[in-house]
């Protein structure tokens, strides 16, 4: 393991361990209303970090395949929202990275959720019959390439970590675990299109379903 990747995970665990404890996924997503309310607030979410994101890593080559606003789209219009009722979910006012060091530490909160997400995926699969074709591909990330991605992003961190902006790229993550824990947990959720058969029950669009 890297000085950088233990130090990440040293002086973020306070920030993760809450962040984990107040968004109480399980309770999150144990119906479709639910789940589609948290999709929501992690849209408004990706939609004002990523552009910032991709700005101050100027390196599209390394941060495209990353981006996950569009997986979150695709699982929303699953669920029932056509793409006015999308654009018009509400956004977070955030703290935006200004240079490589802060993105770097915003995206290491981003990719490590793609390992436990791989853990939701499966439970969400089980709990309410989606899959990442259909309903839940923001939570199924790089699916079997997740592993190969974070080892990918973890060499670019040890190296950005070697130009010597670690107290930065440290900050920003430790800011970022806060600034999503806020935006999820205590922020109002948004009003959305009711399901066709009442709040909790089947969406408008149709999504496979598993006994």
């Amino acid at each position: 393991m890297s000085d950088i990747l233990e130090r990440l995970r040293a002086e973020t665990r306070e920030a993760h361990e809450a962040i984990e404890r107040d968004l109480a996924w399980e309770n999150r997503v144990a119906t479709l209303a639910g789940y589609r309310v948290l999709l929501a607030r992690f849209w408004g979410f990706h939609a004002v970090l990523e552009p910032a994101l991709a700005a101050a890593l100027g390196d599209d080559a390394f941060f495209e395949p990353r981006r996950r606003l569009a997986h979150l789209a695709a699982d929303l219009r699953v669920l029932g929202l056509d793409e006015g009722a999308i654009q018009a979910l509400p956004r977070p006012r955030l703290a935006l990275p200004r240079d490589q060091a802060e993105a770097f530490g915003a995206l290491y909160v981003l990719e490590g959720s793609t390992l436990g997400g791989q853990v939701i995926a499966k439970h969400i699969g089980r709990r309410l019959g989606l899959t990442a074709a259909s309903g839940c591909r923001y939570y199924a990330a790089h699916g079997r390439d997740t592993g190969t991605m974070w080892k990918a992003f973890r060499l670019r961190l040890a190296a950005e970590a070697l130009q010597g902006e670690t107290d930065a790229l440290v900050a920003s993550a430790i800011g970022t675990f806060d600034a999503m824990r806020l935006w999820l947990c205590t922020a109002p959720v948004p009003a959305l299109v009711p399901f066709a058969d009442g709040e909790g029950r089947e969406p408008v669009a149709k999504v496979s379903q598993r006994g």
